[in-house]
Protein backbone atom coordinates (compact mmCIF):
# COMPACT_ATOMS: atom_id res chain seq x y z
CA UNK A 1 0.00 0.00 0.00
CA UNK A 2 1.59 3.27 -1.05
CA UNK A 3 1.68 6.50 0.92
CA UNK A 4 -1.41 7.94 -0.70
CA UNK A 5 -3.52 4.93 0.08
CA UNK A 6 -2.35 4.90 3.74
CA UNK A 7 -3.22 8.55 4.12
CA UNK A 8 -6.62 8.10 2.54
CA UNK A 9 -7.41 5.16 4.87
CA UNK A 10 -6.34 7.18 7.95
CA UNK A 11 -8.29 10.25 6.79
CA UNK A 12 -11.48 8.27 6.25
CA UNK A 13 -11.05 6.65 9.65
CA UNK A 14 -10.62 10.02 11.37
CA UNK A 15 -13.59 11.47 9.45
CA UNK A 16 -15.72 8.55 10.54
CA UNK A 17 -14.69 9.07 14.17
CA UNK A 18 -15.78 12.69 14.05
CA UNK A 19 -18.87 12.55 11.84
CA UNK A 20 -20.26 9.02 11.66
CA UNK A 21 -22.44 7.46 14.34
CA UNK A 22 -21.09 4.01 13.54
CA UNK A 23 -17.64 2.99 12.33
CA UNK A 24 -16.63 -0.33 10.89
CA UNK A 25 -13.76 -2.14 12.57
CA UNK A 26 -10.49 -0.53 11.56
CA UNK A 27 -7.64 -3.01 11.06
CA UNK A 28 -4.33 -1.27 11.79
CA UNK A 29 -2.49 -4.24 10.36
CA UNK A 30 -3.64 -3.31 6.87
CA UNK A 31 -1.57 -0.11 7.06
CA UNK A 32 2.04 0.08 6.10
CA UNK A 33 4.45 -0.09 9.01
CA UNK A 34 5.20 3.67 9.25
CA UNK A 35 1.46 4.44 9.54
CA UNK A 36 0.43 1.82 12.08
CA UNK A 37 1.32 3.97 15.15
CA UNK A 38 -0.84 6.76 13.75
CA UNK A 39 -3.66 4.29 13.24
CA UNK A 40 -3.37 3.05 16.85
CA UNK A 41 -3.45 6.71 17.99
CA UNK A 42 -6.68 7.23 16.09
CA UNK A 43 -8.11 4.14 17.77
CA UNK A 44 -7.38 5.73 21.16
CA UNK A 45 -9.08 8.87 19.88
CA UNK A 46 -12.14 6.82 18.78
CA UNK A 47 -12.47 5.29 22.27
CA UNK A 48 -12.31 8.73 23.89
CA UNK A 49 -14.87 10.20 21.47
CA UNK A 50 -17.21 7.22 22.00
CA UNK A 51 -16.95 7.70 25.76
CA UNK A 52 -17.61 11.42 25.34
CA UNK A 53 -20.69 10.79 23.22
CA UNK A 54 -22.12 8.18 25.62
CA UNK A 55 -21.42 10.37 28.65
CA UNK A 56 -22.99 13.51 27.15
CA UNK A 57 -26.05 11.50 26.04
CA UNK A 58 -26.75 10.39 29.62
CA UNK A 59 -26.26 13.91 30.95
CA UNK A 60 -28.65 15.27 28.32
CA UNK A 61 -31.27 12.88 29.72
CA UNK A 62 -30.73 14.20 33.25
CA UNK A 63 -29.06 10.98 34.41
CA UNK A 64 -26.73 12.38 37.04
CA UNK A 65 -25.96 8.92 38.42
CA UNK A 66 -23.91 8.03 35.33
CA UNK A 67 -20.31 7.17 36.13
CA UNK A 68 -17.58 9.69 35.45
CA UNK A 69 -15.36 8.93 32.38
CA UNK A 70 -11.77 7.69 32.86
CA UNK A 71 -9.30 10.18 34.21
CA UNK A 72 -7.14 10.31 31.09
CA UNK A 73 -10.07 11.29 28.82
CA UNK A 74 -9.55 15.03 28.74
CA UNK A 75 -12.31 15.46 26.12
CA UNK A 76 -14.81 14.91 28.99
CA UNK A 77 -13.16 17.29 31.45
CA UNK A 78 -15.67 20.15 31.01
CA UNK A 79 -18.58 17.70 31.06
CA UNK A 80 -17.23 16.33 34.33
CA UNK A 81 -17.29 19.86 35.78
CA UNK A 82 -20.82 20.37 34.49
CA UNK A 83 -21.81 17.00 35.96
CA UNK A 84 -20.46 18.00 39.36
CA UNK A 85 -22.21 21.38 39.18
CA UNK A 86 -25.52 19.72 38.28
CA UNK A 87 -25.17 17.32 41.20
CA UNK A 88 -24.63 20.21 43.57
CA UNK A 89 -27.43 22.24 41.98
CA UNK A 90 -29.80 19.29 42.41
CA UNK A 91 -28.92 19.12 46.09
CA UNK A 92 -29.53 22.88 46.41
CA UNK A 93 -32.91 22.57 44.68
CA UNK A 94 -33.90 19.87 47.18
CA UNK A 95 -32.88 22.18 50.02
CA UNK A 96 -34.99 24.96 48.55
CA UNK A 97 -37.91 22.53 48.29
CA UNK A 98 -37.50 21.93 52.03
CA UNK A 99 -37.76 25.66 52.67
CA UNK A 100 -34.07 26.64 52.75
CA UNK A 101 -34.11 29.80 50.66
CA UNK A 102 -30.54 30.74 51.64
CA UNK A 103 -29.16 28.64 48.77
CA UNK A 104 -27.16 30.62 46.20
CA UNK A 105 -25.59 29.70 42.86
CA UNK A 106 -22.51 31.60 41.70
CA UNK A 107 -20.94 29.45 39.01
CA UNK A 108 -23.50 29.12 36.19
CA UNK A 109 -23.75 32.64 34.78
CA UNK A 110 -27.29 33.67 33.75
CA UNK A 111 -28.71 30.50 35.28
CA UNK A 112 -27.22 31.59 38.62
CA UNK A 113 -29.05 34.91 38.39
CA UNK A 114 -32.35 33.17 37.56
CA UNK A 115 -31.95 30.60 40.37
CA UNK A 116 -31.06 33.25 42.93
CA UNK A 117 -34.00 35.44 41.87
CA UNK A 118 -36.32 32.44 42.15
CA UNK A 119 -35.21 31.65 45.71
CA UNK A 120 -35.59 35.32 46.61
CA UNK A 121 -39.18 35.42 45.31
CA UNK A 122 -39.97 32.10 46.99
CA UNK A 123 -38.72 33.47 50.31
CA UNK A 124 -40.82 36.64 49.92
CA UNK A 125 -43.86 34.59 48.91
CA UNK A 126 -43.41 32.29 51.90
CA UNK A 127 -43.25 35.28 54.25
CA UNK A 128 -46.37 36.69 52.60
CA UNK A 129 -48.19 33.37 52.92
CA UNK A 130 -47.18 33.07 56.56
CA UNK A 131 -48.59 36.54 57.24
CA UNK A 132 -51.79 35.69 55.38
CA UNK A 133 -52.02 32.43 57.30
CA UNK A 134 -51.72 34.33 60.57
CA UNK A 135 -54.48 36.71 59.50
CA UNK A 136 -56.66 33.81 58.36
CA UNK A 137 -56.10 32.07 61.68
CA UNK A 138 -57.03 35.22 63.58
CA UNK A 139 -60.17 35.61 61.42
CA UNK A 140 -61.08 31.97 61.94
CA UNK A 141 -60.64 32.33 65.68
CA UNK A 142 -62.76 35.49 65.63
CA UNK A 143 -65.48 33.84 63.54
CA UNK A 144 -65.43 30.80 65.78
CA UNK A 145 -65.85 33.09 68.77
CA UNK A 146 -68.76 34.86 67.09
CA UNK A 147 -70.31 31.52 66.18
CA UNK A 148 -70.04 30.30 69.75
CA UNK A 149 -71.57 33.55 70.96
CA UNK A 150 -74.36 33.32 68.36
CA UNK A 151 -75.10 29.71 69.29
CA UNK A 152 -75.17 30.66 72.96
CA UNK A 153 -77.49 33.59 72.25
CA UNK A 154 -79.77 31.40 70.13
CA UNK A 155 -79.92 28.80 72.86
CA UNK A 156 -81.14 31.48 75.30
CA UNK A 157 -83.80 32.81 72.95
CA UNK A 158 -87.42 31.97 73.68
CA UNK A 159 -88.20 31.07 70.10
CA UNK A 160 -87.24 27.80 68.45
CA UNK A 161 -84.90 27.71 65.45
CA UNK A 162 -85.11 24.42 63.59
CA UNK A 163 -83.27 23.40 60.42
CA UNK A 164 -84.80 20.36 58.71
CA UNK A 165 -83.36 18.44 55.75
CA UNK A 166 -85.81 18.91 52.89
CA UNK A 167 -85.57 15.31 51.68
CA UNK A 168 -84.78 13.13 54.71
CA UNK A 169 -86.74 15.28 57.26
CA UNK A 170 -83.73 14.99 59.57
CA UNK A 171 -83.31 17.81 62.10
CA UNK A 172 -79.92 19.32 61.28
CA UNK A 173 -79.98 22.03 63.93
CA UNK A 174 -82.08 23.02 66.93
CA UNK A 175 -81.16 25.94 69.15
CA UNK A 176 -82.83 24.27 72.14
CA UNK A 177 -80.43 21.37 72.08
CA UNK A 178 -76.67 21.09 72.53
CA UNK A 179 -75.16 20.17 69.19
CA UNK A 180 -73.10 17.12 70.11
CA UNK A 181 -72.58 15.12 66.95
CA UNK A 182 -75.34 14.89 64.38
CA UNK A 183 -78.98 15.13 65.43
CA UNK A 184 -81.34 12.28 64.83
CA UNK A 185 -84.74 12.82 63.25
CA UNK A 186 -86.67 12.95 66.52
CA UNK A 187 -87.52 15.87 68.75
CA UNK A 188 -85.84 16.27 72.09
CA UNK A 189 -88.06 16.25 75.17
CA UNK A 190 -88.38 20.05 75.25
CA UNK A 191 -89.71 20.17 71.70
CA UNK A 192 -91.93 17.13 72.19
CA UNK A 193 -93.50 18.68 75.26
CA UNK A 194 -93.98 22.16 73.87
CA UNK A 195 -94.35 21.70 70.11
CA UNK A 196 -97.19 19.23 69.75
CA UNK A 197 -97.39 20.10 66.03
CA UNK A 198 -93.92 18.66 65.40
CA UNK A 199 -95.18 16.47 62.54
CA UNK A 200 -96.40 19.52 60.64
CA UNK A 201 -92.99 21.14 61.05
CA UNK A 202 -91.07 18.13 59.77
CA UNK A 203 -93.40 17.60 56.83
CA UNK A 204 -93.80 21.27 55.89
CA UNK A 205 -93.31 21.73 52.19
CA UNK A 206 -94.15 24.77 50.14
CA UNK A 207 -93.29 26.13 46.75
CA UNK A 208 -93.12 29.57 48.37
CA UNK A 209 -89.72 30.80 49.40
CA UNK A 210 -91.12 32.35 52.57
CA UNK A 211 -94.27 31.67 54.59
CA UNK A 212 -95.70 32.79 57.95
CA UNK A 213 -98.30 30.52 59.54
CA UNK A 214 -99.80 29.85 62.95
CA UNK A 215 -100.27 26.64 64.90
CA UNK A 216 -102.04 25.81 68.13
CA UNK A 217 -100.22 23.76 70.73
CA UNK A 218 -101.40 22.00 73.82
CA UNK A 219 -103.11 23.65 76.80
CA UNK A 220 -104.38 26.64 74.81
CA UNK A 221 -100.94 27.71 73.50
CA UNK A 222 -100.34 29.40 70.15
CA UNK A 223 -97.27 29.71 67.94
CA UNK A 224 -96.31 31.77 64.91
CA UNK A 225 -94.05 29.87 62.50
CA UNK A 226 -91.86 31.59 59.93
CA UNK A 227 -90.61 29.05 57.38
CA UNK A 228 -88.25 29.47 54.43
CA UNK A 229 -85.84 27.50 52.26
CA UNK A 230 -82.05 27.70 52.41
CA UNK A 231 -78.84 25.71 51.93
CA UNK A 232 -77.49 24.46 55.28
CA UNK A 233 -74.00 22.94 55.10
CA UNK A 234 -74.52 22.06 51.44
CA UNK A 235 -77.88 20.41 52.15
CA UNK A 236 -81.23 21.67 50.86
CA UNK A 237 -83.17 22.51 54.01
CA UNK A 238 -86.21 24.21 55.50
CA UNK A 239 -85.75 26.65 58.38
CA UNK A 240 -88.57 27.14 60.90
CA UNK A 241 -88.54 30.00 63.42
CA UNK A 242 -91.23 29.19 65.99
CA UNK A 243 -92.41 31.97 68.31
CA UNK A 244 -94.77 31.50 71.25
CA UNK A 245 -97.58 34.06 70.73
CA UNK A 246 -99.86 32.77 73.48
CA UNK A 247 -99.52 36.00 75.46
CA UNK A 248 -100.14 38.03 72.34
CA UNK A 249 -103.33 36.07 71.69
CA UNK A 250 -104.45 36.61 75.26
CA UNK A 251 -103.85 40.34 74.90
CA UNK A 252 -105.97 40.36 71.75
CA UNK A 253 -108.76 38.58 73.60
CA UNK A 254 -108.48 41.14 76.38
CA UNK A 255 -108.74 43.91 73.83
CA UNK A 256 -112.04 42.47 72.64
CA UNK A 257 -113.63 42.31 76.09
CA UNK A 258 -116.53 44.60 77.09
CA UNK A 259 -114.17 46.90 78.92
CA UNK A 260 -112.94 48.13 75.57
CA UNK A 261 -116.30 49.02 73.98
CA UNK A 262 -118.32 52.22 74.02
CA UNK A 263 -121.79 51.27 75.35
CA UNK A 264 -123.70 53.80 73.20
CA UNK A 265 -122.18 53.07 69.79
CA UNK A 266 -120.73 49.56 70.18
CA UNK A 267 -117.37 50.66 68.75
CA UNK A 268 -114.07 50.63 70.65
CA UNK A 269 -113.53 53.17 73.45
CA UNK A 270 -110.62 55.41 74.41
CA UNK A 271 -108.97 52.74 76.61
CA UNK A 272 -108.77 50.34 73.72
CA UNK A 273 -107.59 53.11 71.38
CA UNK A 274 -104.72 54.15 73.66
CA UNK A 275 -103.55 50.56 74.19
CA UNK A 276 -103.81 49.81 70.49
CA UNK A 277 -101.87 52.94 69.55
CA UNK A 278 -99.27 51.99 72.15
CA UNK A 279 -98.71 48.79 70.21
CA UNK A 280 -98.55 50.68 66.89
CA UNK A 281 -95.92 53.09 68.22
CA UNK A 282 -93.95 50.44 70.12
CA UNK A 283 -93.78 48.03 67.18
CA UNK A 284 -92.98 50.86 64.75
CA UNK A 285 -95.93 50.09 62.50
CA UNK A 286 -96.93 52.24 59.54
CA UNK A 287 -100.45 53.61 60.08
CA UNK A 288 -102.87 56.35 59.05
CA UNK A 289 -104.82 58.08 61.84
CA UNK A 290 -108.06 59.96 61.14
CA UNK A 291 -109.19 62.32 63.90
CA UNK A 292 -112.96 63.02 63.62
CA UNK A 293 -115.16 65.46 65.54
CA UNK A 294 -118.95 65.43 65.24
CA UNK A 295 -119.99 69.03 64.53
CA UNK A 296 -122.83 70.67 66.50
CA UNK A 297 -123.46 67.82 68.99
CA UNK A 298 -123.97 70.25 71.85
CA UNK A 299 -126.33 72.36 69.69
CA UNK A 300 -128.42 69.27 68.77
CA UNK A 301 -128.63 68.09 72.38
CA UNK A 302 -129.68 71.54 73.58
CA UNK A 303 -132.27 72.07 70.85
CA UNK A 304 -133.74 68.56 70.50
CA UNK A 305 -132.81 66.76 73.70
CA UNK A 306 -130.21 64.29 74.88
CA UNK A 307 -131.90 61.34 73.21
CA UNK A 308 -131.68 63.02 69.81
CA UNK A 309 -128.07 63.86 70.55
CA UNK A 310 -127.39 60.14 71.09
CA UNK A 311 -129.21 59.35 67.83
CA UNK A 312 -127.02 61.94 66.06
CA UNK A 313 -123.91 60.16 67.40
CA UNK A 314 -125.22 56.73 66.38
CA UNK A 315 -126.12 57.96 62.91
CA UNK A 316 -122.61 59.38 62.48
CA UNK A 317 -120.95 56.17 63.72
CA UNK A 318 -123.00 54.04 61.35
CA UNK A 319 -122.08 56.32 58.45
CA UNK A 320 -118.35 56.04 59.18
CA UNK A 321 -118.44 52.32 59.97
CA UNK A 322 -120.14 51.30 56.72
CA UNK A 323 -117.50 53.18 54.70
CA UNK A 324 -114.48 51.49 56.29
CA UNK A 325 -113.27 47.92 56.56
CA UNK A 326 -114.14 45.74 59.52
CA UNK A 327 -110.44 45.31 60.28
CA UNK A 328 -109.86 49.06 60.66
CA UNK A 329 -109.83 50.36 64.21
CA UNK A 330 -112.73 52.74 64.92
CA UNK A 331 -112.94 54.20 68.43
CA UNK A 332 -114.84 56.88 70.34
CA UNK A 333 -112.23 58.76 72.37
CA UNK A 334 -114.49 61.54 73.74
CA UNK A 335 -118.06 62.83 73.74
CA UNK A 336 -117.91 64.06 70.13
CA UNK A 337 -114.38 62.86 69.23
CA UNK A 338 -113.57 59.71 67.24
CA UNK A 339 -110.56 58.10 65.59
CA UNK A 340 -110.16 55.65 62.72
CA UNK A 341 -106.74 53.92 62.45
CA UNK A 342 -105.78 52.08 59.28
CA UNK A 343 -102.69 49.99 58.52
CA UNK A 344 -100.22 51.58 56.12
CA UNK A 345 -99.65 55.13 54.94
CA UNK A 346 -102.60 56.25 52.80
CA UNK A 347 -103.44 59.80 53.86
CA UNK A 348 -104.19 61.03 50.35
CA UNK A 349 -106.61 58.19 49.60
CA UNK A 350 -108.40 58.48 52.95
CA UNK A 351 -108.64 62.26 52.58
CA UNK A 352 -110.56 61.87 49.33
CA UNK A 353 -112.74 59.20 50.90
CA UNK A 354 -113.61 61.30 53.97
CA UNK A 355 -114.38 64.30 51.79
CA UNK A 356 -116.94 62.16 49.93
CA UNK A 357 -118.39 60.79 53.20
CA UNK A 358 -118.63 64.32 54.63
CA UNK A 359 -120.49 65.59 51.58
CA UNK A 360 -123.02 62.77 51.79
CA UNK A 361 -123.40 63.23 55.57
CA UNK A 362 -123.99 66.95 55.22
CA UNK A 363 -126.69 66.24 52.62
CA UNK A 364 -128.63 64.12 55.14
CA UNK A 365 -132.26 65.28 54.96
CA UNK A 366 -133.95 62.93 57.41
CA UNK A 367 -132.90 65.00 60.40
CA UNK A 368 -134.35 68.26 61.74
CA UNK A 369 -130.87 69.78 61.90
CA UNK A 370 -127.73 70.06 59.81
CA UNK A 371 -125.38 67.03 60.03
CA UNK A 372 -121.65 67.58 59.72
CA UNK A 373 -118.26 66.47 61.03
CA UNK A 374 -114.69 67.73 60.85
CA UNK A 375 -111.60 65.60 60.28
CA UNK A 376 -107.81 65.66 60.28
CA UNK A 377 -105.50 62.97 58.89
CA UNK A 378 -101.87 62.18 59.75
CA UNK A 379 -99.57 59.41 58.61
CA UNK A 380 -97.43 57.52 61.14
CA UNK A 381 -94.14 56.37 59.63
CA UNK A 382 -93.36 53.48 61.96
CA UNK A 383 -89.57 53.37 61.57
CA UNK A 384 -89.12 57.13 61.53
CA UNK A 385 -91.81 58.14 64.02
CA UNK A 386 -90.52 59.92 67.15
CA UNK A 387 -93.84 61.38 68.32
CA UNK A 388 -95.93 60.30 71.29
CA UNK A 389 -99.63 59.56 70.96
CA UNK A 390 -100.44 62.97 72.46
CA UNK A 391 -98.25 64.69 69.87
CA UNK A 392 -99.78 62.66 67.02
CA UNK A 393 -103.30 63.55 68.17
CA UNK A 394 -102.21 67.20 68.47
CA UNK A 395 -101.10 67.23 64.83
CA UNK A 396 -104.34 65.56 63.71
CA UNK A 397 -106.40 68.01 65.76
CA UNK A 398 -104.63 70.99 64.15
CA UNK A 399 -105.51 69.65 60.69
CA UNK A 400 -109.06 68.89 61.87
CA UNK A 401 -109.57 72.53 62.90
CA UNK A 402 -108.85 73.64 59.35
CA UNK A 403 -111.77 71.47 58.21
CA UNK A 404 -113.87 72.69 61.17
CA UNK A 405 -113.32 76.34 60.21
CA UNK A 406 -114.60 75.59 56.71
CA UNK A 407 -117.66 73.89 58.17
CA UNK A 408 -118.32 76.86 60.50
CA UNK A 409 -118.33 79.19 57.49
CA UNK A 410 -120.68 76.87 55.63
CA UNK A 411 -123.09 76.05 58.53
CA UNK A 412 -122.72 78.73 61.22
CA UNK A 413 -126.13 77.82 62.69
CA UNK A 414 -124.80 74.58 64.20
CA UNK A 415 -121.83 76.35 65.81
CA UNK A 416 -123.45 79.02 68.03
CA UNK A 417 -120.91 81.04 69.97
CA UNK A 418 -118.02 78.75 68.76
CA UNK A 419 -115.02 80.86 67.82
CA UNK A 420 -112.57 79.66 65.18
CA UNK A 421 -109.29 78.33 66.52
CA UNK A 422 -106.81 81.22 66.53
CA UNK A 423 -103.86 81.07 64.15
CA UNK A 424 -100.72 79.57 65.74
Amino acid sequence: MDTKQNCERLFEYMRGILYDSWIEHFDVGELSEPYRDLGRGLQYMQNSVNELVAYSAELSKGNLSVEFPTEYNFLCENLKNLHANLNHLTWQAKQVAKGDYSQRVAFLGEFSDAFNEMTKQLREREEQLKEEAKKAKRRAELIEGYNELLVEILSKRKEWLLVVDRDTKEILYCNKRKQIGSLDDTFCQTCKRRLSFQTELLNWKSSAQYQVWEMQGEVDTFYRVTSFQMEWKERSSYVHVVVDITEEKRNVRNLTSNAYFDPLTGIKNRTFFEEYMGIVIRDELDATLCYLQLDGLEHVADMFGRREGDAYIQNFVETIRKNFRGGDTFARIGGDEFCVVLSGNMAELISRKLAEILREFQEEVTRQYQCSFSYGIVEIDGKENKLTLTEILGQAEDIMYECRNRNIEKYPQIFPDVPQKPEQ
